[in-house]
């Protein structure tokens, strides 16, 4: 427990302002602030003080419930990435597919439940930059490489959003202009919808964005099955073909890929911590998550079956929208996605702002209240952000593998290695370095399965990263994909 006579250096202010921008994008000295939290009064005292500071400003940052908050998770979850369910259970077979969204579902409840514990003991901590500096020894080296795979992550689904935004309006128009200009339009709408600065004023059109997701899905999963052949059906073909298992032939690269595009849809712990910095009680937190880990099950599982089992593998594609051989119940049921088609890549925006931002103008009235220099900043920074994510969408122009590829490359980090690391320190912390052996049988299965979820990661990184790679180059060879930079139409 921290000592009573501790100083509290307060995460959002510093010391001194004399200059301002000199040390912006530098990781905070968070071994001067770390308070070794030992009760949950400590915590609450801290957070309190956060919120007393900033209450005079006209922009407040902690101001977002437990409802809000699963607001934002739910519209981070429940996304387009649903469709690409159908698809990994065709590769997969239905029963490994089952089980793996099962699997991924718990692993990923688990970690975030850890982070967030890992928070409320570090409750300066605002981000996940902040957090690898702090479990892996306070080293500025890891904050610094944090932040890099960490605004790449966010940029790269901005980027996944502006080419399914293009593939949505090539869709419904037929291909009514070149593929360059819808994707530059989905960008120009983004980052319009960027411009708020808190997740409180988010979370209202999150909670919009999920609900038109859902209806999205639900309607994908009943026009499956209500009409009478898939896209592409013909009775050389046959009707669709159901594998509970995989099929024979299935490679190492289509069910990593698939395995990839599964765990992508739910690894989405890199924006936990900026949520939880921004709640006014982040003791509730774990409702949040928990109720949406429960309806992402329910949801991926329906949904990835369902659309599987009335299309079959010989007639999927990614996203299932454009295995709908009837043309109106594809673009209606497409249409409804549109909220999350801009919102997501506008959530991770907005936390990828939110760290510059923060970073550059901390302690400076700029970052508290509407100042001309503050909003100039915020704006120039979002630009800079859709730029990189429409030319990331014109590079990678195909949706399966841009997914594996972000998975890989990201979640190795974010989604396993982070979480299980940060584990074994505060165990170290609360038990000693023998903190297995001094807790018992919990100590020792503790330690297992964070030392599995280390090397799982680990695993993402090297054979995930190489399936990717090599799947993109086969979608090159086989021609199944566009070119980068192209007007061809990429509509489903």
């Amino acid at each position: 427990m921290a000592e009573s006579n501790t100083k509290i250096v307060d995460p959002y202010r510093r010391s001194s302002v004399s200059d301002p921008l000199a040390d912006k994008l530098k990781p905070t000295d968070l071994e001067s602030q770390k308070q070794q939290v030992g009760s949950g009064s400590d915590s609450e005292g801290e957070i309190g003080r956060q919120i007393e500071l900033e209450s005079e400003n006209s922009i407040k940052y902690r101001t977002c419930s437990w409802q809000k908050t699963a607001a934002l998770l739910f519209s981070e979850y429940i996304c387009l990435a649903i469709m690409s369910f159908p698809w990994a259970y065709s590769v997969l077979g239905l029963v490994p597919g089952l089980i793996l969204t099962v699997f991924i579902a718990a692993v990923v409840l688990y970690t975030s439940l850890t982070i967030w514990k890992f928070c409320l003991r570090h409750p300066h901590v605002r981000d996940v930059c902040d957090i690898g500096q702090v479990i892996f020894g306070n080293s500025k080296i890891v904050w610094y490489g944090t932040a890099i795979m960490f605004l790449l992550n966010n940029i790269f689904i901005q980027g996944l959003h502006c080419l399914v935004g293009a593939e949505y309006l090539n869709t419904i128009s037929n291909h009514g202009a070149c593929t360059i200009v819808f994707s530059l339009v989905t960008t120009i709408i983004a980052l319009i919808c960027s411009l708020p600065r808190t997740f409180d004023a988010l979370s209202k059109v999150a909670t919009l964005s999920a609900f038109f997701t859902f209806v999205s899905v639900l309607l994908a999963m009943i026009f499956s099955g209500i009409e009478a052949h898939p896209a592409g059906y013909t009775p050389a073909q046959g009707d669709p073909i159901v594998k509970a298992l995989p099929v024979a032939g299935t490679t190492f690269v289509s069910g990593m890929s698939a395995f990839l595009n599964i765990s992508y849809t739910f690894i989405g712990q890199i924006t936990l911590p900026s949520f939880i910095a921004e709640m006014k009680e982040p003791k509730d937190f774990w409702k949040s998550v928990t109720v949406v880990t429960i309806a992402e099950v329910i949801v991926f599982s329906l949904a990835g079956s369902i659309v599987y089992v009335y299309t079959g593998n010989q007639y999927m594609t990614t996203p299932a929208f454009g295995s709908l051989g009837n043309e109106v119940y594809k673009k209606v049921s497409f249409s409804f996605m549109i909220p999350t088609l801009i919102f997501l890549g506008v959530l991770y925006a907005s936390v990828s702002a939110r760290f510059i931002f923060f970073r550059i103008f901390e302690g400076t009235r700029h970052k508290g209240n509407h100042t001309v220099v503050g909003w100039a900043a915020w704006i120039g920074i979002l630009v800079v952000l859709w730029v990189l994510a429409f030319i990331i969408a014109e590079v990678i122009p195909f949706f399966s593998d841009l997914e594996s590829i972000m998975s890989s490359l990201f979640d190795s980090f974010f989604g396993f290695i982070f979480w299980g690391t940060a584990y074994l320190r505060m165990r170290r912390e609360d038990y000693g370095p023998n903190f297995y052996k001094n807790r018992g049988i919990r100590g020792w299965i503790g330690a297992i399965v964070n030392v599995f979820l280390i090397c799982t990661g680990l695993f993402f990184l090297g054979p995930g990263t190489y399936a990717s790679i090599e799947s993109v180059i086969i979608s090159y060879e086989e021609g199944t994909v566009g070119t980068p930079f192209s007007c061809a139409n990429t509509g489903l």
